[in-house]
């Protein structure tokens, strides 16, 4: 009998169902999305859940074995209530997401469903390490530069939740002038610094556009958020003692470069040879990653 995860991915700005297998595939037809967001509350997190939910239960193949359901969430989390912090929608703090997904996929299916809760930087971690760019890391860092900044570790093959889940939470570190990396070098933080400068676009998306067209504003607004990026990374790879280093996330796609402008920027910044030996590279498993490493937590 196959054995197939229900995957949960909750972030800042959407969330996302689908059904994995176990082989870290997603089934055909099995993911969808809901919105989510400032404005999100637990009623509207309670509707999009069960949406997703059971259109991804709906591809279940005949016969096949559900081992669980594994949720990834933006944080903080708390992994002992299965409640969720986030920083970016703060009409759902203490919203109890374990639960909420169970309760959805139970009723479909009309029994209770296992279901193993984390941080969405741990969950993309453990996917890289499983099938993505970081498999052959002794310790790696995988996070997303994104609307939000966020990451987790594995090491020696084993994701490191640390005591409450949020191991990795890398866009809460402060950096230049007492501000967060996440109010640095996220997509919406970099477009705002190059508006108070005088851009006139208003998104990543435009920022990537009028850097590649040659607006040097647009431009130093992405050499930010990667040195800014590379130096938080440097420290972590001095703390941690990394080998590898995973990014992925949609705003570090906003130039061809970025990865290389990271990993300069960490190479730079640096203290010791070890630390300056650690790799950044893309994330081997674009915008399926997340889903694959809810899955993972209870496929591996």
């Amino acid at each position: 009998m196959s054995r197939y995860a229900l995957a949960v991915d909750v972030g800042g700005t959407k969330l996302e169902a689908a059904l994995v297998g176990a082989d870290g595939t997603l089934v055909s037809g099995s993911r969808s999305r809901q919105a989510t967001g400032r404005e999100a509350t637990p009623t509207s997190m309670d509707a999009a859940i069960r949406a997703v939910v059971a259109h991804a239960l709906a591809a279940l193949p005949a016969e096949a074995e559900l081992v669980g359901a594994g949720v990834g969430s933006a944080g903080p989390v708390d992994r002992d209530t299965g409640t969720i912090l986030p920083v970016n929608m703060p009409l759902a703090r203490g919203y109890g997401l374990a639960d909420a997904v169970r309760s959805a996929a139970s009723d479909v299916l009309g029994r209770d469903i296992r279901t193993v809760f984390g941080h969405d930087g741990g969950a993309l971690a453990l996917a890289e390490s499983w099938l993505g760019a970081t498999r052959e890391a002794r310790a790696s860092l995988s996070i997303v530069v994104s609307t939000g900044v966020g990451g987790g570790f594995v090491v020696d093959g084993r994701y490191v939740p640390g005591a409450s889940g949020n191991a990795g939470h890398l866009g809460q570190m402060r950096r230049e002038g007492g501000l967060t990396l996440e109010e640095i070098a996220s997509g919406p933080a970099s477009a705002s610094w190059a508006q108070s400068r005088g851009w006139t676009g208003a998104t990543g998306e435009d920022l990537a556009r009028d850097a590649a067209a040659g607006d040097a504003i647009a431009r130093a607004a992405i050499e930010r958020s990667a040195r800014a990026v590379g130096e938080a990374l440097a420290d972590a790879a001095t703390l941690v003692d990394l080998d590898v280093i995973a990014i992925g996330g949609g705003f570090s796609r906003v130039s061809d470069d970025y990865i290389d402008l990271v990993q300069a920027a960490l190479t730079a910044s640096a203290a010791h040879d070890y630390s300056r030996a650690a790799r950044v590279v893309r994330s081997g498993l674009g915008d399926e990653g997340p889903l694959i490493g809810a899955a993972a937590f209870v496929l591996r």
